[in-house]
């Protein structure tokens, strides 16, 4: 019998990086808020996450944002023996928390008009770009787990960069993503894909971002690999949150899948 294949190696992530990532994706998405704002119709508008409207997507990012300075201000440290969440249980575990995630941010946005939800958003930002000089090594309590800091930052980039994203979808609004925020959120999903579907039958390439190797099978190690699969970073990100079916992006031609075991529907979505 042949060992079951082993999970990759987590992945670094430059602190310094993250947040000079996170304060140009937070500038580029609240710039982008306030200028919807100024259109209060745009905030009724339905998004692609069920029933929300644009002004639930704005007070769920005003919250997720703010949730590192209130673990931080409520200084609660975890058990130095508890076993911390990596950055690649992390995104799995998004998906138990939907349900009560949909009811925070229905209740907190009743009634709320669009300049106040803006100016929400924006407070928020700056707070986590404050809470962001914190040592990256210092350790919170998540709603999962205790984690690092630094690790916690990261989180906060796929928050900013998919519902950016979601806002564009909802709204027409062209938003530049931050080049690191795009590239940190393309590799964490990567990882979170490759841990979830340990492997090395699949060479998944997301250029100019990452590569990693996936699904169990016969491990490629030299010439061309016969399973490749190859898409740009927002599909990418896209098909691994589920706001693109894999058979769409195929047929539209937003992935190249060539082999027999290129086919990643299995898999995903990671997240939704």
């Amino acid at each position: 019998m042949s060992p079951a294949p082993r999970k990759p190696r987590a992945r670094v992530h430059d602190p310094a990086k993250v947040r000079s990532a996170l304060e140009g994706q937070l500038r580029a998405l609240c710039g982008a808020v306030r200028e919807q704002a100024g259109r209060p119709d745009a905030f009724d508008a339905p998004t692609r996450l069920g029933a929300w409207t644009v002004r639930e997507l704005v007070v769920h990012l005003a919250a997720v944002l703010d949730r590192l300075p209130g673990l931080l201000a409520a200084g609660t440290a975890p058990d130095p023996g508890e076993p911390r969440v990596t950055l690649q249980e992390y995104v799995p575990l998004l998906r138990s928390a939907a349900a009560s995630v949909d009811e925070e941010a229905a209740a907190a946005a009743a009634g709320l008009q669009p300049r106040d939800a803006a100016e929400r958003l924006d407070a928020a930002a700056g707070r986590l770009l404050e809470a962001a000089a914190t040592d990256p090594a210092t350790v919170v309590r998540s709603r999962f787990g205790p984690m690092t800091v630094g690790d916690f930052l990261v989180t906060r980039l796929l928050e900013a960069v998919v519902h950016a994203d979601d806002l564009a979808a909802a709204t027409g609004a062209a938003i530049t993503h931050d080049r690191q925020a795009l590239a940190a959120v393309t590799r964490l999903l990567a990882d979170a894909l490759a841990a979830g579907a340990p492997g090395g039958s699949v060479e998944v390439r997301i250029p100019p971002f990452a590569v990693v190797q996936c699904v169990a099978g016969p491990r490629h190690t030299r010439g061309t690999p016969p399973n490749v699969v190859e898409t740009d970073p927002l599909t990418w990100i896209r098909l691994a949150t589920g706001r693109l079916a894999w058979a769409a992006a195929v047929e539209d031609a937003l992935v190249t899948a060539s082999g027999e075991r290129a086919d990643l529907s299995g898999q995903l979505p990671l997240l939704a």
